[in-house]
């Protein structure tokens, strides 16, 4: 069977890194094409994939004015831009894999499913959490009945205070106007894994949460705009000259640090501190969403569940999720699973054996990898059982992350829509 082939659209950190796979299995998958807008990318890219000049483009039009050139395409730009190149590439026939979320508005999600199911192509969206050997192993131990029903669920993302300086309020994702709520952005994720290891999704959802911290109000005395130019920066944690200064002095040239400076020197970090969002004041940026958020969520098979993402936790660590059943309790943190037995009193723990960290850097704990591998198979043997998120799925949890965003501005409980 030969290599799928692949386009890729947007080479940015996640286009990049999902690509990289194709990389590490040339048996099983090959990229022949790359839009990409930004030529540092771009080069980069072509240069790391042996691409021939035909096979790169600012613009992915130019892509599909070739017609259909490859099996499937990564759609991997920014949020806002998803929709228009996922019913391009579906209407010429290309299976699809779309990084999450798959659009920011139920009218958009919609149409991306209309397409790929219009024009017979498969779908898998990039939410990775399903994919991960914690999440296989969990599920199955639910799927098992060894905890009985399910009656309630605790689960918190704990997002970490660099991260949320770093992209929620320095960063792509700090304006909801600019790009969408921090509940789509971060927390899409752990609402479409809560629907999965359940097996259904939720049927009303009530939320609360704000931008508590950084604000202007929290400014400390004597701060200034920028960190390289802030005598108060050796008391504050979010200095932006420590952080990625520290990540230089240890080589770690990849995300975050990538997001940053294409050339990864201390002349090209200081200038980018000079002048780019990243040097920033945390307490002297645009940002307006939230820095704290739970939603409660009431599912239609009965049971109950609270989500609680925060910033403000010691690092971008794993989840940490409690289940309660009627024949046991299960605590699980991403890397290992807890089992009490009500009835034996007994207690078992299960070391789950991953892949990295459930962060970006990290490869989700194995779920970029095993979202790759399942996307591929799926398109090599033309079997959509293969994804674990697939369209209808995908716009289900998309819904009551939707639902649970308006709860939160309206002060009210929302339905979720069950009618696809």
């Amino acid at each position: 069977m030969p290599p799928v082939s692949l386009i890729v659209i947007g080479a940015g950190d996640r286009g990049a890194k999902h690509a990289k796979w194709a990389l590490e299995h040339p048996d099983r998958a090959r990229v022949v094409a790359v839009a990409e807008p930004r030529e540092v990318h771009r080069t980069r890219f072509a240069r790391d994939h042996a691409l021939a000049p035909e096979g790169t483009t600012s613009d992915w039009r130019d892509l599909t004015a070739l017609g259909k050139i490859a099996d499937a395409v990564l759609i991997c730009t920014p949020d806002r831009l998803h929709v228009e190149p996922a019913v391009a590439f579906a209407a010429l026939g290309y299976h699809i894999m779309v990084e999450k979320p798959m659009a920011l508005d139920e009218a958009s999600c919609r149409e991306i499913v209309k397409a790929v199911e219009q024009a017979g192509v498969m779908l898998a969206v990039g939410h990775v959490l399903r994919y991960t050997p914690y999440t296989r192993a969990l599920k199955q131990l639910i799927d098992s009945g060894r905890l009985g029903t399910i009656v309630s669920i605790q689960h918190l993302e704990p997002v970490g205070f660099w991260h949320q300086a770093h992209s929620f309020v320095r960063g792509n994702w700090r304006r909801s106007d600019e790009a969408t709520s921090m509940l789509m952005a971060k927390a899409c994720h752990d609402l479409d894994w809560l629907q999965y290891v359940l097996g259904e999704p939720p049927a009303r959802v009530s939320s609360f949460g704000r931008l508590s911290h950084f604000s202007s109000d929290n400014r400390p005395a004597g701060a200034a705009d920028r960190c390289l130019d802030c005598s108060v920066a050796a008391e504050c944690p979010y200095s932006a000259s420590r952080f990625y200064g520290d990540l230089l002095d240890r080589q770690e040239h990849r995300w975050p640090l990538s997001v940053v400076v294409d050339d990864f020197t201390p002349e090209a970090l200081e200038g980018a501190l000079r002048t780019g969002p990243y040097g920033r004041c945390v307490y002297a940026c645009d940002n307006d969403v939230v820095d704290h958020q739970v939603v409660a969520m009431e599912y239609l098979g009965g049971a109950t569940a609270t989500f609680t993402m925060t910033a403000f936790t010691e690092a971008v660590g794993n989840r940490r999720t409690r289940i309660f059943g009627t024949h046991g309790e299960l605590a699980g943190d991403g890397e290992s699973i807890r089992i009490y037995d009500f009835l034996t009193r007994t207690e078992e723990s299960i070391a789950v054996t991953g892949d990295g960290m459930m962060n970006a850097a990290g490869g989700h704990g194995g779920g970029d990898a095993g979202l790759m591998d399942a996307f591929i198979e799926a398109v090599a043997t033309k079997d959509p059982t293969r994804i674990k998120s697939g369209p209808r799925d995908s716009l289900l949890s998309h819904l009551s992350v939707l639902a649970a965003e308006r709860a939160r501005r309206n002060g009210s409980v929302e339905t979720v829509r069950d009618t696809l």
